[in-house]
């Protein structure tokens, strides 16, 4: 395996680890118990990759043949579930730190998105397209199941900083190092997302 495919595994690792912390606070606030937590953890962590496997073809998908991405999205929904509980409930402090979890989780999983995209020798713009799904469908999903609206329905630049994160990755890889065209759209999705998160937690 490269160093790039290896980077990649990482990353893949971390954003289930964080879209399923960030899917267990939200079964906290809606009240679930922690079995309807951890399924909620699990469908959030791995509902966006699995979408994007589907669609180019790669199947069985990931999870089913690579077990360490439930592996990571059991213990961490269950530990933050019951972190999370221990919170004070109506200050505000569980939503927000969904809120942070969910911007990684989102930029993380539309970078693996892209680079799948690209690695299957996909167009630039479906690289883009299918980033953007990778990384707003495992969001969807838990809101969806919690009967929420989702948060890409709503005006806080959640799927448009997915698709500029995407286009700046693939159209990077032709100019620089793939690994600094990931970081460089990281980084800007990232820092975006959480200064709208910010502004939305202090207004």
């Amino acid at each position: 395996m490269s160093d790039f495919a290896s980077l990649t595994t990482v990353l893949a690792i971390i954003a289930t680890a964080v879209m399923a912390a960030s899917a267990a606070i939200q079964g906290t606030r809606q009240g679930f118990d922690p079995f309807g937590a951890i399924v909620l953890a699990i469908v959030a962590s791995v509902g966006g990759g699995t979408l994007r496997d589907l669609l180019i073809g790669a199947t069985p998908v990931f999870w089913l043949t690579d077990m360490s991405y439930l592996a990571t999205a059991i213990p961490v929904g269950l530990l933050t579930y019951f972190l999370a509980g221990k919170l004070k409930k109506g200050a505000g402090k569980r939503m927000k730190l969904l809120l942070y979890f969910d911007a990684m989780g989102l930029a993380l999983f539309t970078l693996t998105g892209a680079q799948a995209a690209l690695t299957n020798d996909l167009s630039m713009a479906s690289a883009v397209v299918l980033g953007c799904i990778t990384g707003v469908a495992g969001g969807m999903f838990r809101d969806v199941l919690c009967g929420l609206q989702p948060s890409i329905l709503k005006q806080d630049l959640y799927a448009t900083i997915s698709i500029i994160g995407g286009i700046i990755y693939t159209v990077g890889t032709n100019y620089i190092p793939e690994t600094a065209s990931l970081a460089i759209a990281f980084f800007f999705m990232i820092t975006l997302r959480f200064m709208v998160v910010y502004r939305s937690t202090i207004s």
